[in-house]
């Protein structure tokens, strides 16, 4: 008796494990197969520094070490369209960036701002100018964080959303660029080094006001380098460079260490 109800008890309840179980080991690899990716932004997304650029990006300078190629490898989405390139300030992304964007695409990432804003400009002239003229030119540029830049980064989300309404969009921020009591015994001041922590402070929290205004997903990469900016004992960011391109950009691993777990974690 007991044996018989087991032939008919059993075969459905080894059906509905087998069901669940199914249904919960794939859930990760569904989600990312049916993606269709696009990596818009400057040269923080195109991976400059990271180096093995791919030879068609030219002056782009696209790196297969990037995160964005790095997810995507890990990831195998349905597409993937790469169209970030270094230099690139808010309007060139809408106006260059955005062609593979449609009503199909389902996920993005961006990072853009800090062009607009001069911030190589900044850091050139802290390296080559006075502690005074450094924290001037870091005050002009939070001027423009807080003045001109909201009405740039709001006219590309909104360029963004209306090409791919169904995106999940993914707005990534910039790391601090330097360990403040750091081991650099040359080079800028602490107060230099204070000052343009915090032009990245200005910039990353206008980045997160404006993405949470347009409905987008902000990423903070500052707690993923914290411990691997330059003056510290295992940094992820080039400091003045040959290239000269490279200059306080990341390393391969402060692409693979720090901007594509901040990326993961948003996705």
């Amino acid at each position: 008796m007991f044996a018989s109800k087991l032939r008919w008890v059993l075969p459905p309840l080894l059906a509905m494990l087998a069901a669940s179980v199914g249904l919960a080991q794939p859930a990760s690899a569904a989600a990312t197969a049916g993606e269709r990716y696009v990596a818009l932004g400057d040269s923080y997304s195109s991976g400059v520094g990271a180096g093995s650029y791919l030879s068609d990006s030219g002056s782009c300078q696209r790196s297969s070490k990037a995160y964005p190629s790095l997810w995507a490898a890990a990831n195998a989405p349905t597409s993937f369209s790469f169209t970030a390139c270094s230099g690139a300030t808010t309007s060139t992304v809408k106006s260059s960036q955005l062609t593979p964007l449609d009503s199909s695409t389902t996920l993005i990432s961006v990072t853009a701002g800090g062009n607009d804003v001069g911030f190589a400009n900044v850091m050139q002239t802290c390296v080559l100018q006075s502690e005074a003229t450094c924290v001037n030119a870091v005050n002009s540029a939070i001027a423009q964080i807080n003045g001109t830049l909201p009405g740039s980064l709001s006219s590309l989300y909104g360029a963004i959303r209306s090409k791919a309404p169904q995106a999940h969009v993914v707005v990534l921020g910039y790391p601090h660029f330097y360990q403040l009591n750091g081991s650099c015994i040359a080079g800028l001041s602490e107060t230099e080094r204070a000052a343009i922590n915090r032009g990245s402070d200005a910039l990353n929290g206008m980045l997160a006001k404006q993405a949470a205004d347009a409905g987008f997903s902000y990423s903070s990469v500052v707690d993923e380098f914290t411990g691997h900016e330059i003056c510290s004992s295992a940094a992820w960011l080039h400091s003045v460079s040959v290239p000269v391109s490279s200059s306080y950009h990341p390393t391969a691993t402060g692409q693979s260490g720090g901007y594509l777990p901040a990326f993961r974690s948003a996705v």
